[in-house]
């Protein structure tokens, strides 16, 4: 594996010259969203009744995951090509 093209991929994803205003407030409102559901789910499992008071991947992947990158998904299938 090759560490210098893996570097230089995350350098240029990540590069901050790269994004608009626009899309570092949505990537931001985004990644903000995927956090308080984790905290969410978090917390409801410390404060669950159950015996099982783990991490709950699956209702974190439904309502923190999928509703942050849907619209991305609607944008790349709904943009005019060029």
């Amino acid at each position: 594996m090759d560490l210098e093209k893996i570097k230089t991929f995350f350098s240029k994803l990540f590069d901050n010259s790269n994004f608009t205003q626009r899309q570092k407030i949505f990537l931001t409102i985004s990644l903000g969203w995927m956090i308080f559901i984790g905290y969410l789910t978090w917390w409801n499992g410390i404060k669950s009744l159950a015996l099982d008071k783990s991490f709950k991947w699956d209702e974190w992947f439904w309502f923190g995951v999928v509703p942050a990158v849907t619209p991305y998904l609607f944008y790349h299938i709904w943009k005019k090509k060029d």
